[in-house]
């Protein structure tokens, strides 16, 4: 079944809102990446912070209060009209909320129990409820007075890529009427001191594809869409995706990337599309080593013509559980009226190609590269975790 993407919340390293984060995407502005101390110890890191104002909490959410909810509620605001009137037209029971996320409220939670550490007892302020991984979700519900179906996926980085499938699929299934899905991860100590115990955050900006690549850049942000079946019209869907988990090695992926390249073959056959029809690639592009090494074999064994693409963690950092909806959501914006040049988002790296792997048709930011602007358009995101997880989606052109 296609899903219609009705409506989209964004909010990252590039800016807050649709046409914010459209413009500096297409520009391939990497401002928002900035060297921070305080995160690791005696480490400056580059880091994708959203600099944005955030919005308070509702009274009465005093609870659920975090950073990664309050991220939430900016791009649940931006398209609030478009969630009331779904409410308004489905009824609050069918409409679903499934959200991916990695860190939740581990953010506020950490720096809880170093209190405790220190003194001996929990602040007041403290809330177990406010870590837990449906968090967000359950926030996001209450919120809008809501009671349909409301629960959050954590598969790591491909978090919210599958939160996207899980509400395509509850709407086949005819659970509900319209699904408020994505994702939503905030910049924590916790998870900045994970990936750095694996020698796998680099301190200037990240290099996808490069040779001298060396390492990720961890980001936050939300995105969120409005999901409904596919109606005649206009718009933009999610045609289909694919989602596998080839268990290689429990941080490395498959060398040869056999799991990533069944999830893309698999969402191929899903939208009903030949690879030869995608007209762009949204790749997970972290810069570690083993990642691109896996990805650029992934990629030449599907599209042995080449297919442009590009990387956008240079300009938002990994953003995790939110990675796989920011992906998605850039892909939107890309086939959006927020995207009037039909451009494509450039590849920021320094141009040094790994010779021992295959070149890939990465999308300069000097080219000017353009989508078609006539017949219908299909674009690939891909994310893939730990574990092996890998997961492809495709959106594209309703008609």
């Amino acid at each position: 079944m296609i899903a219609r993407l009705d409506a989209l919340g964004v909010i990252c390293a590039l800016g807050q809102g649709k046409q914010a984060v459209a413009d500096a995407l297409f520009a391939g502005d990497t401002s928002g990446m900035r060297r921070q101390t305080g995160w690791i110890p005696e480490r400056s890191v580059t880091v994708g912070a959203v600099e944005a104002s955030l919005p308070e909490m509702p009274a009465g959410f005093e609870h659920a209060d975090s950073r990664n909810n309050r991220l939430l509620l900016a791009a649940a605001q931006e398209i609030e009209g478009d969630i009331r009137a779904a409410i308004a037209r489905y009824g609050a029971s069918r409409v679903a909320v499934v959200l991916g996320t990695s860190t939740s409220g581990i953010a506020e939670a950490g720096e809880h129990i170093a209190e405790y550490v220190h003194d001996g007892e929990l602040p007041a302020a403290y809330r177990y409820s406010r870590q837990e991984i449906a968090a967000p979700a359950n926030f996001l519900a209450d919120w809008l007075g809501l009671s349909g179906p409301v629960y959050c996926q954590s598969t790591a980085c491909t978090s919210s890529g599958r939160a996207l499938l899980a509400a395509q699929r509850l709407l086949s299934m005819g659970v509900c009427d319209a699904v408020l899905c994505g994702g939503v991860d905030s910049l924590c100590k916790l998870t900045l001191n994970g990936f750095a115990s694996l020698e796998a955050v680099s301190d200037e900006r990240c290099n996808p594809f490069s040779v001298n690549r060396h390492g990720i850049n961890i980001g936050e942000a939300a995105a969120l869409f409005l999901m409904t079946r596919a109606e005649q019209g206009p718009g933009i869907g999610l045609l289909g995706g694919g989602a596998t988990s080839d268990a290689h090695h429990i941080s490395a992926p498959h060398p040869e990337g056999l799991g990533a390249q069944q999830a893309m073959r698999q969402a191929l056959a899903a939208a009903g599309v030949a690879a030869e029809q995608i007209g762009y690639l949204n790749l997970h592009g972290t810069a570690t080593t083993h990642n691109d090494a896996m990805e650029s074999l992934a990629v030449q064994a599907l599209f042995p013509a080449g297919v442009a693409c590009s990387s956008s963690k240079p300009l938002t950092g990994h953003t995790l559980g939110a990675a796989g909806a920011l992906e998605a959501a850039f892909c939107w914006l890309t086939l959006s009226d927020h995207n009037a040049a039909n451009r494509l988002p450039p590849h920021i790296w320094d141009g040094q190609a790994e010779p021992q792997l295959p070149r890939l048709d990465l999308v300069s930011a000097n080219a000017n590269r353009q989508l078609p602007s006539h017949g219908r358009r299909y674009l690939m995101s891909n994310s893939f975790a730990f574990g092996g997880n890998n997961i492809s989606l495709i959106l594209g052109d309703l008609s």
